[in-house]
């Protein structure tokens, strides 16, 4: 064996020499002395060289180590210089397919069934909260303590109901790298939210119960607010049709038939990618009537009073709720749990009839391929008594505080 004076001192002869190590190993001496640890071995029959590294950076007690490595693939069978080019492939491939590469990869897959702007806040979500502390780790060296550390960061902000979607997103992540064998695991799934993060649980938008309908549409007939005209009948409509609150403000009058009293939004506005159909009630039909005087010259339903060709401001609709009283208790998603409690406990409509009206993505891919139309009647007639209830909610109402009783 040699030491590592012997390494030290092996003279240059201007010729390549070897000095033997035993078992294979040798230190190679080029003719210009540069000193490098190589193992001779046979494999399938064939003698092959091994190069570890240079003499003193590797001195002999790494060399010997590496030599036994060596040993012991060939003994696995296992040809040690292809091991070392799949390696170092495996390296190469870890580097270009970092956290955020994949993230990148998976997103634009994604993109193309949400909505462009839903799509935007999505990438941004994740460069913003993700990238920061994942997004140059190779994806398959990303722990479960990894993601904790960067979700504990947005929970440090009082962003709870963000912490569940980081998750959430972190796991479609890791499961589009396993489909397409970029990851083996899925590490999101490996701890419960709930026991690693204080207030981790879904956000319920603020919305009012069925009990407080009468007063609510009270406060909205009486205008206490002093209104802008179109936001009050956007709110009314809200309240009417629950769609989504883009859905409505940027709707276009294209998108309507009142004779038919028919609502065709078309998939690239709606969350998911499907076009859907709301009937529409008398109620909403008669608010659109008075609407169509007010902006049926313009393209949009609700044009943005400083420039016409935008929509009005999501933020219009919760300052004037905020202005009647309603800060904190209702907000536009709001109408939509609204009006599946209700509608489920008051007036009775099976609860599939109201998740197709609302537009939900049904877990169940069979169950998700439904058409636009499916249950059409249905819809129509519960639309119309949903119409009909909040009517005759606001009229009693009404009678009461007229007359006292």
């Amino acid at each position: 064996m040699l030491t590592d004076l012997q390494c030290k001192n092996a003279k240059v002869t201007g010729k390549q020499t070897l000095l033997s190590d035993g078992n294979g190993l040798y230190l190679q001496i080029s003719p210009v002395g540069t000193k490098s640890w190589r193992t001779r071995y046979n494999f399938l029959g064939k003698w092959k060289w091994y190069t570890h590294g240079q003499y003193p950076l590797m001195g002999p007690a790494k060399a010997r180590e590496a030599h036994q490595k060596v040993r012991e693939l060939v003994q696995e069978s296992i040809e040690p210089v292809m091991h070392r080019k799949a390696s170092k492939r495996r390296l190469l491939e870890e580097h270009e397919t970092t956290f955020a590469k994949v993230a990148e990869l998976y997103f634009e897959t994604k993109k193309t069934r949400i909505v462009e702007r839903h799509a935007q806040n999505t990438l941004n979500r994740w460069r913003n909260h993700l990238f920061p502390e994942l997004g140059s780790m190779p994806i398959t060296h990303v722990k479960a303590l990894d993601i904790i550390r960067a979700l504990k960061r947005v929970e440090a902000q009082g962003k709870n109901d963000l912490v569940r979607r980081l998750k959430q997103d972190c796991s479609e992540i890791f499961s589009f790298a396993i489909v397409h064998e970029m990851a083996t695991r899925n590490p999101a799934k490996d701890f419960e939210a709930k026991a690693v993060f204080e207030k981790y649980g879904k956000h319920h938008f603020a919305s009012i119960g069925p009990d407080d309908i009468a007063d609510f549409i009270v406060a909205l007939k009486e205008n206490k607010a002093r209104m802008y005209r179109p936001t009050a009948i956007a709110i009314e409509l809200m309240m009417l049709v629950f769609v989504r609150t883009g859905e409505l403000i940027k709707a276009q009058w294209s998108e309507f038939d009142l004779d038919k009293a028919e609502w065709n939004i078309p998939a690239e506005r709606m969350k998911m990618k499907r076009p859907h159909l709301v009937p529409l009630c008398r109620q909403s039909v008669a608010l659109l009537r008075e609407l169509n005087q007010l902006s049926g010259h313009r393209e949009l339903l609700f044009p943005n009073r400083n420039d016409p060709r935008r929509a009005m401001s999501n933020n219009t609709i919760l300052q004037d709720l905020k202005r009647m009283g309603y800060k904190g208790r209702m907000t536009g998603h709001g109408f939509r749990s609204l009006a599946m409690t209700t509608i489920k406990e008051r007036l009775g409509f099976p609860h599939e009839v109201i998740d197709l009206q609302l537009a939900h993505l049904k877990r169940d891919k069979i169950q998700a391929a439904y058409d636009r139309t499916t249950f059409i009647k249905e819809r129509t007639e519960m639309m119309q008594a949903w119409g009909d209830y909040l009517e005759q909610q606001g009229k009693v109402r009404l009678h009461e505080l007229k007359y006292g009783s």
